[in-house]
């Protein structure tokens, strides 16, 4: 307990730069991927009256429900631009200026929701959430490198995972404020698409008051005097000749060589198994059933005799179970390892949800079991929060080196974001045609990413970035008689 006392005080502003971090990045996301369910009768009406003084006729259903859809998809399509640009944007220019630059970007999205109401242009809320998602899809990728470089290995995991947490209360504070008796009304929905500009002002005025990464400024910049600076006030510590000496060991590799490029990533031998890890488990997290648990939910419910004006609060309480189980995980990942919650944690969610295909194939049975797959689907969220959800946001942070991380970040969210968009467009259709079977498309996901994971993906915890690398090279040249090819591992990122 004194232990954790004394890491709280010393830490206080590592603490702090997590909850700048968050509220600009990840909890931007939650934010915006549940605020949309409420406003979505209110945004097809204003579509329809937009066309009727237009075209003076009304839009017909599948026109309208193609603008709908695309208004819900086109924030992916975003993500992934945003994506894609961390990879330059942060290494050019630096993690803080990089999100600064970002939170412009979330302002002007926030301007084009609170105007296209008074300009009746459905088009303005077509580009404002491609720039919320560019939003999310930037701020996600850089949240986790500048905190990653900021902390230390003891903390790296708990703090990297608390992108997970701020998700998770973003999902929960847009479900809360689109209810009806908040912002869910037809003449507030403008302004309750406009709240993804408050985050951005409150990260924007107080990102100023932080240093820069200081393994970027170390290993990117040669800045060696700024990045001790940086350690030192970011963790009020004078003996840092530890950590000083892990990011030399990173940088006295090679000097003056260009980052690694995304092809260079995914074809380069040395670091093959970490994109594997990178991208089977956590990336395309999205292939869990997650999502499609929350899609499905509704119908769970409406089997079971909730009444529809009630969904919406059980769908707050499944969001709060996220949020609340996420928090546990970020107490057990630095004891327990990223390996055994992600892996058993994905063994467990293909357990659930292969009773919940049975329990939903015999539901009519019994009265009572309807309410038994209520009790699944918070099941299935808990583990989810437990495990894959937390981990899947740290262990990438663990598994690449300076030189490699950004492309690596672009990769990861590549995948994330393209996953979500394929979803978000094919899944209801997959319903339609399978219903409950659907899942087993995601029971078979979660056993192959857990058979994976507990079977071939080394720990990370507690262990440098250059031990980390190490343990991989076994994998990566397993079967070779030759030397690791030091030459691949460029550690130094230049444009």
């Amino acid at each position: 307990m004194g232990k954790a006392l004394n890491d709280l005080m010393q830490y206080w502003r590592l603490y702090l730069l997590t909850l700048v971090l968050g509220i600009g990045g990840s909890f931007q996301y939650g934010m915006q991927v549940s605020i949309m369910s409420s406003p979505a009768e209110h945004i097809q009406s204003f579509v329809n009256q937009t066309w009727l003084g237009r075209y003076e006729v009304p839009v017909d259903d599948s026109t309208n429900m193609l603008i709908w859809s695309f208004i819900v998809s086109v924030f992916s399509l975003g993500g992934w631009v945003g994506a894609i640009h961390s990879g330059s944007l942060p290494v050019t220019y630096g993690r803080k200026k990089a999100l600064l630059f970002n939170n412009i970007v979330a302002l002007v999205a926030a301007l084009l929701m609170v105007f296209s109401l008074m300009a009746k242009s459905f088009e303005m809320i077509l580009l404002g959430r491609f720039l919320y998602g560019y939003n999310v899809g930037m701020g996600l990728s850089v949240h986790l490198m500048y905190l990653g470089e900021s902390s230390p290995k003891k903390l790296r995991g708990f703090l990297t995972l608390t992108s997970s947490i701020f998700i998770g209360l973003g999902k929960v504070m847009g479900q809360i404020v689109g209810i009806k008796e908040v912002m869910g009304t037809d003449d507030m929905w403008p302004w309750l698409m406009a709240l993804g500009g408050l985050p951005a002002i409150i990260q924007f005025v107080t990102l100023l008051f932080f240093p820069e990464a200081p393994r970027y400024l170390y290993i990117d910049k040669g800045d060696t005097e700024g990045s001790k600076k940086a350690l030192q006030w970011l963790w009020q510590e004078d003996d840092l000749k530890m950590e000083m000496d892990d990011m030399e060991k990173e940088r006295e590799s090679m000097q003056g060589q260009k980052s690694k490029t995304v092809w260079e990533v995914l074809t380069s031998r040395c670091v093959r198994w970490q994109v594997l890890a990178l991208v089977i488990p956590c990336a395309c997290v999205q292939f869990s059933g997650i999502n499609a648990i929350y899609f499905y939910a509704f119908d769970i419910f409406r089997e079971s005799g909730v009444a529809e004006d009630n969904m919406h609060y059980l769908s707050i309480g499944i969001g709060a179970t996220e949020l609340i189980s996420i928090s546990l995980c970020s107490l057990l990942i630095d004891r327990a390892g990223r390996k055994m919650l992600m892996g058993y944690g994905y063994l467990l969610m293909g357990v659930i949800m292969s009773i919940l295909v049975v329990m939903l194939s015999i539901k009519d049975l019994f009265s009572w079991f309807p309410y038994v797959n209520i009790a699944l689907i918070f099941s299935v969220i808990c583990v989810y929060g437990l495990g894959p959800s937390g981990v899947s946001m740290a262990l990438p942070a663990d598994l690449f080196l300076q030189a490699w991380r950004p492309s690596a970040y672009v990769i990861s969210g590549s995948v994330n974001w393209l996953g979500l968009f394929l979803i978000g467009m094919f899944f209801p259709y997959i319903v339609d045609a399978l219903r409950q079977f659907c899942f087993l498309v995601f029971v078979a996901y979660c056993m192959f990413s857990s058979a994976f994971m507990l079977y071939f993906i080394p720990e990370t915890k507690g262990k440098s970035m250059v031990e980390i690398m190490e343990d991989f090279n076994k994998l990566n040249y397993k079967n070779s008689g030759t030397d690791t090819e030091k030459a691949d591992f460029v550690l130094e990122t230049t444009f």
